[in-house]
């Protein structure tokens, strides 16, 4: 198979153990609130039929460019509404109890002029039009961002397209205010907006953006229906107490979005949450007027943990080592192998060297790795049964004997410290 693969591979990203800490933790805390909010975890196909995104863009030429190939067929999913409204559809889940709410967390890939892999928390929630459910969603990023200490230096911008025929209505709009303006545009500025004229609202150049800010908002072509559904989202933050502000210049690049939108922002206007509203992406799918009402957001992990990095904020470690064993020659690794298993079973963690190093690194490697205790344990101890156990962060030293080790190293880190977490708990037998 050939396969269209990024050329520069520092834009594929490997997540190394200390980015994993911050990682695990933010899955964890948007796990936890969107179990309680009753979401259920989804992983679409990582590869899809190039024909479902021709039909999702509705063949715009420029959003399918940016697909990843695999082959003249398939292409990498960079688009997890897609693929998610495509396997809803796929497996009748339009038979369930409307709405569902699923999530998602896996790497996807960017843009194909980017090429780089990004690891996304992605929502949706399909089957129901309310706009409580457009706020409520916000309300899960807030809360979880207000949590962990980011919320200060973030806002919130909202916006809406409307339905279908107000957005036609609004890009006759755009063309009719650029038609003598279209000179104060950069070239490349107006190649884009002759493929696409809301291309104007996603100018970095700062008259260009200030150009667009000139523009009558889409508010002023919202018919009865669509300004009650903008106003009701927006009551709903108001009840919520979710600050916001609104931005008519905020547009969202896919192209089956309608009503609302909205963004969460760092200090520097970079994008870290985007969320949408699609209520016509089924029916470009299935090809036909049927809708299914959807809403989601998705964020980037990526820019979450460099901002929890850049507050100083640290992730405690669970994995740190309480107790560490030291050994030298064969017969004391037959000590304390079975020693390291009941440390275990009893709930302190533990860790062994079992390789041939001299005492020295051994000792080294117990203080990179952070070990509170380490016990030292060479043929006079392994003979004797009494053993060296040295406290790292008092700098002193003891003889215990063996079978007095364990107790004494619970009596010293706590028996609220220990950890017997066990996930095969959660199976259940008849």
């Amino acid at each position: 198979m050939e396969t269209e693969m990024p050329e520069n591979t520092n834009t594929l990203k490997d997540i190394y153990p200390d980015d994993h800490i911050y990682l695990t933790f933010l899955k964890k805390v948007f796990r936890h609130q969107f179990r309680k909010s009753w979401f259920r975890r989804i992983t679409p196909c990582h590869i899809e039929d190039l024909a479902t995104f021709e039909k999702a863009y509705a063949w715009d030429q420029d959003l399918l460019s940016h697909l990843i190939k695999t082959d003249e067929w398939t292409v990498f999913s960079s688009d997890p509404s897609v693929s998610i409204m495509r396997s809803y559809i796929e497996h009748d889940m339009t038979e369930a109890i409307q709405p569902l709410y699923f999530y998602y967390m896996e790497k996807v890939f960017s843009k194909a002029s980017e090429k780089r892999e990004l690891f996304n928390i992605w929502v949706e929630i399909i089957g129901e039009k309310d706009p409580i459910l457009d706020s409520q969603i916000i309300f899960i990023a807030y809360t979880i961002l207000q949590k962990i200490g980011l919320w200060d230096d973030l806002r919130l911008r909202v916006n809406t397209y409307g339905n279908e025929k107000e957005i036609i209505k609004y890009t006759e709009q755009i063309h009719d205010f650029y038609e003598n303006k279209k000179h104060m545009l950069s070239p490349d500025a107006l190649e884009k907006f002759e493929a696409d004229p809301f291309s104007v609202f996603h100018s970095d150049d700062e008259d260009e953006q200030i150009l667009a800010k000139s523009m009558l908002p889409i508010t002023k072509f919202l018919k009865k229906d669509s300004k009650a559904h903008y106003a009701s989202f927006k009551e709903y933050l108001d009840l919520l107490e979710v600050p916001y502000e609104e931005d008519h210049t905020l547009f969202l690049p896919e192209n089956y979005y309608s009503h609302t939108m909205w963004t969460i922002e760092d200090a520097h206007w970079n994008i870290l949450i985007k969320g949408w509203r699609h209520d016509k992406l089924s029916e470009r799918l299935i090809g036909e007027k049927v809708t299914h009402p959807a809403c989601g957001f998705s964020l980037d992990a990526e820019a979450l943990i460099s901002l929890l990095k850049e507050k100083w904020i640290s992730i405690r470690n669970k994995d740190k080592i309480d107790l560490y064993f030291a050994q030298l020659w064969d017969e004391a690794k037959k000590v304390i192998l079975p020693l390291t298993l009941e440390a275990r079973s009893a709930g302190i963690n533990t860790m062994v060297s079992l390789g041939t190093p001299s005492i020295k690194e051994q000792m080294i490697k117990s203080q990179r790795i952070g070990a509170k205790f380490v016990v030292i344990v060479w043929i006079m101890e392994a003979r004797s049964w009494v053993f060296q156990v040295r406290d790292i962060e008092a700098g002193t030293q003891e003889e215990v004997k063996k079978e007095e080790l364990i107790e004494y190293i619970i009596g010293k880190i706590g028996k609220e410290n220990l950890d017997f977490y066990a996930p095969e708990r959660d199976l259940l037998t008849k």
